[in-house]
């Protein structure tokens, strides 16, 4: 199971370091409203899919609270699926869907996952919620 903080599943963005702190920052400044990820992953960790609605922790690379999240749409589509519209919402500065496919094919590569145009993609769009720890006590962390 993924970590909770006050009931919460936590949201890690990236890898930890530079990529994760940009990609929060992204998030705190609304261009970040989406994330994508590998449905293997919410398999192998015995997790649901998120649902809309549902209120994510934004976390750092110590679990430490930076904002919580609401998820407002949730879809699995296949990687070559994976719509522009969608992958301009993660803000990340792609400027093609072609520029995003190879930068997410490389950095799940580089994770050992390498996806195929057919690979399950669970594409979560959210809006941000509130910054810091809104009111989410961050000593309950949960496993």
């Amino acid at each position: 199971m993924w970590p909770r903080i006050g009931g919460l599943r936590t949201l890690d963005l990236g890898t930890p370091g530079e990529m994760r702190a940009n990609l929060n920052t992204l998030v705190l400044a609304g261009v970040k409203q989406a994330t994508a990820g590998l449905l293997s992953e919410y398999d192998r960790e015995g997790e649901q899919l998120e649902h809309v609605g549902e209120r994510l922790a934004l976390v750092d690379d110590h679990d430490g609270l930076v904002a919580v999240v609401e998820v407002t749409g949730v879809e699995v589509v296949p990687f070559a699926g994976v719509s522009w519209d969608f992958a301009r919402s993660e803000g990340e500065g792609d400027r093609s869907i072609e520029e995003w496919r190879d930068g997410h094919a490389a950095f799940w590569a580089r994770a050992g996952t390498p996806v195929e145009d057919d690979t399950p993609i669970v594409c979560v769009r959210f809006r941000l919620v509130s910054a810091g720890d809104g009111g989410i006590t961050t000593g309950d962390l949960g496993t």
